[in-house]
């Protein structure tokens, strides 16, 4: 029986693929340990998964002017000292990131005191804060075939994401109990991630009446964001958020709208779902959702659109809805016929084989 150390933060996208991981690390005899920050979304998910946590000290390394920039190098040098004695106490075999800034203090106390790292880069090209801890791995993970030119040669694999087992496990007849749909007409999901999305939520609403003589609908419009004259509206149901009957919903769902975060496209992906990818523009973001919808858009898995392009006529996303719908045979063949679809195997069998080097060489 081995010991492994999990660590990454900051949003739950940090976490759900370590959360991933954990049936079958167990499955495996590893005692699974977490480094993550004192009161980060880490900490209350992996509390839920009973696995035993250490919180640090974080600090974000901003580009841009801050006043916090002059203090919060001190709080990484005192969450390095924190999980380097963390570390020693535990003594795992291996230590794997999903990413945050959290993870670098972790992923540096590892590589200072010999033991393996393995790191996962969800989207196209690496964040800061992977970056920062690419000399420290032995091996990093990614999502997508154009990310490996963006790595070192020798520690780049290509993986996918992991993806929660349970999401695999939904059934169509759950979802119609769940939502009351009959079940006769094909079903439109919306999803735009824990906050929602303002632009697709006002663009699906705008369209709805003409959307729903198609389709019924299921939108997951995030946090604050229900519309109160739409309850009770035939055929269409309205979440704010969603965690265990998601599968469900998933399930159902014949065609998705979606932002292009990484971890909810890999679940499509795995879940061979004919999707419309609307990316957060540039100005909202570092362009990572662009480039991350831009590839599953090459590789015949998703039909891109543009926020700006949408919001100045609405009828494209009407159109975009009618020819997913149309050839969403092509787009599962396309993704049936993808070698990256869950990454759990992938991923789990890349930490097998470094443990088994590094046991190797400490052997020699």
């Amino acid at each position: 029986m081995g010991k492994v150390v999990l660590t990454g933060g900051g949003t739950a996208g940090h976490v759900t693929a370590n959360i991933a991981l954990l049936p079958r690390m167990r499955q495996d005899g590893y005692e699974v340990y977490y480094i993550g920050s004192y009161d980060g979304i880490e900490k209350q998910m992996m509390e839920k998964e009973n696995v035993p946590y250490t919180g640090i000290a974080t600090g974000k390394l901003r580009r841009y002017f801050d006043i916090k920039n002059f203090s919060d190098p001190l709080r990484v040098l005192k969450g390095y000292c924190e999980a380097r004695k963390t570390l020693k106490e535990i003594r795992p075999d291996i230590v794997f990131s999903k990413g945050g800034f959290v993870a670098v203090p972790v992923v540096w106390a590892a590589h200072s005191l010999h033991i393996p790292v393995v790191t996962h880069e969800s989207d196209m090209t690496p964040g800061l804060a992977n970056r920062l801890c690419l000399k420290a791995a032995e091996k990093i993970c990614c999502n997508f075939p154009e990310t490996l030119k963006s790595l070192p040669k020798g520690k780049a694999v290509l993986t996918g994401s992991p993806i929660r087992e349970i999401l695999l496990k939904g059934t169509r007849e759950e979802g119609l109990e769940m939502t009351g749909f009959s079940g006769k007409k094909p079903v439109l999901m919306i999803i735009g991630g824990s906050l929602g999305s303002v632009a697709i939520n006002n663009a699906v609403r705008e369209l709805l009446p003409r959307i729903l003589e198609e389709f019924d609908v299921v939108h997951v419009c995030g946090k604050g964001n229900l519309d109160k004259a739409l309850e009770g509206t035939a055929g269409y149901r309205q979440y704010e958020f969603i965690t265990n009957g998601l599968r469900n919903l998933y399930a159902l769902a014949d065609v998705v709208i979606s932002r292009a975060g990484a971890n909810v496209i890999c679940e499509l992906l795995a879940l061979k779902k004919p999707n419309i990818l609307i990316p957060l523009p540039k100005e909202a973001s570092r362009g990572d959702q662009i480039l991350n919808a831009e590839s599953f858009a090459k590789q015949g898995f998703s039909y891109v659109l543009d926020q700006h392009d949408m919001e100045k006529d609405i009828e494209l996303l009407f159109n975009a809805i009618k020819e997913v719908h149309l050839k969403k045979s092509g787009y599962i063949i396309a993704m049936q016929n993808s070698n990256q679809s869950n990454g759990v195997d992938h991923v789990i069998q890349v930490l097998r084989d470094v443990v088994r080097e590094d046991q190797a060489k400490k052997k020699s």
